[in-house]
């Protein structure tokens, strides 16, 4: 993607709305704050606050306020006390979301649960994962190392199952398994504590996989919501890793996405990412959203059927907010753009040279210190939809 000048992210676009500062909360704690993916949060937030015209304050500053003009937290907050703690009295103070339970923001929402009586945490909502059945892939979720080993073996009547951890990012934390065999060392590594803790994905293998990203963010009055694709890269240790995301992004929220004349495979994500976002309001009571990403799978299974269905939802800044920062104010300097192109990319090297207008969001060592991790995002006009 060629950049245009079409956003300055240094640029102050003022809100009549905001009063006291943004503030940036790490969910995480000091102990991670070093890592490159705090510190990119940490700029992103900071573009949010010039977006909506405030200066940038960390949760642990004594200047911060108790009432934000807006909250960007590090992690999904999954605490309603924790939310009004930090100031947040409604989604027009978020950038990111509030659920009511911890569970509620990982993977193990995507799945029901092998049956009535099979282990749960408390406040499991046995509604959700049936009303999503038809939008994700197939899969059943556990925590208790028996009702994972009798999932996984019924998912291997139909081929390869990948085993995920609730929490694991960027494909971190996930085997692929193709026998009983495979699948009980697979899940006495993990072992039945941290099972039981915090539960287990069992899913559908797919190969020759697409990832279609789908999402909406809104920013005080400013609104816009995406369909794209995610791209993988080598690290320095020669893993593919998430390398970006490609995105056409849209004034407005997700019905005005609906509405686009997009291919046949991106309206299908879209639907079923909305689908999957509509369900999540209705079954979590106290939840908000002001960043929603879904994560949503187009592959063929071992028998070589097509395969189509939401993986995860991220309502937390994420890998793709750069490119949403450089959306929302490409919107916000030109009243009459409807639609742009904007990307993240995610560059392990030392000899990157930088396209015109990119928004840096990190330039250092990697967390390894292995050697020099780069990322940037990028906008452009761009009438054309796929």
């Amino acid at each position: 993607m060629v950049a245009t000048a079409v956003a300055n992210p240094d640029r102050v676009v003022h809100s009549a709305s905001a009063s006291g500062p943004a503030v940036f909360h790490d969910a995480r704690g000091s102990a991670r704050a070093a890592g490159h993916d705090t510190t990119t949060k940490l700029n992103i937030a900071r573009g949010l606050a010039r977006l909506i015209g405030v200066e940038l304050a960390l949760d642990s500053d004594a200047r911060t306020v108790m009432a934000p003009s807006l909250v960007v937290p590090s992690d999904t907050i999954t605490s309603l006390a924790e939310a009004r703690r930090l100031g947040i009295g409604d989604a027009s103070q978020l950038f990111g979301g509030v659920v009511p339970q911890a569970y509620i923001a990982t993977k193990v929402i995507s799945h029901p649960l092998l049956h009535a009586g099979a282990a749960a945490p408390p406040g499991w909502c046995a509604a959700f994962g049936e009303r999503v059945r038809d939008v994700v892939l197939a899969g059943w979720t556990a925590f208790s190392l028996a009702d994972a080993q009798r999932a996984g073996e019924a998912l291997l009547a139909g081929g390869a199952v990948r085993v995920k951890s609730p929490s694991g990012v960027g494909g971190a934390g996930q085997h692929v398994v193709r026998d009983a065999a495979s699948l009980r060392a697979c899940l006495d590594g993990i072992g039945a504590e941290a099972i039981a803790e915090e539960g287990i994905v069992l899913e559908r293998n797919l190969a020759q996989v697409i990832t279609h990203s789908v999402g909406q963010v809104q920013v005080g009055s400013h609104v816009a919501s995406y369909v794209g694709t995610q791209r993988l890269v080598c690290n320095h240790h020669g893993h593919e890793v998430y390398g970006g995301s490609d995105l056409q992004v849209v004034r407005g929220g997700f019905d005005a996405l609906a509405a686009q004349p997009f291919a046949a495979a991106q309206r299908r994500a879209i639907a079923q990412a909305l689908a999957f976002h509509r369900a999540a309001l209705d079954c979590f009571g106290g939840m908000l959203a002001t960043r929603s990403n879904y994560d949503v799978a187009e592959g063929v299974d071992e028998a070589g059927t097509l395969c189509m269905g939401v993986l995860e939802q991220s309502w937390r800044i994420g890998g793709a907010s750069g490119a949403e920062l450089l959306a929302l104010q490409a919107f916000a300097d030109d009243p009459a753009l409807d639609r742009v192109r904007a990307s993240t990319h995610e560059v392990y090297g030392e000899s990157t040279a930088l396209p015109a207008g990119a928004f840096v969001s990190f330039d250092g060592m990697d967390d390894a210190g292995t050697g020099r991790l780069l990322k940037y995002a990028v906008v452009a006009r761009d009438d054309r939809l796929a």
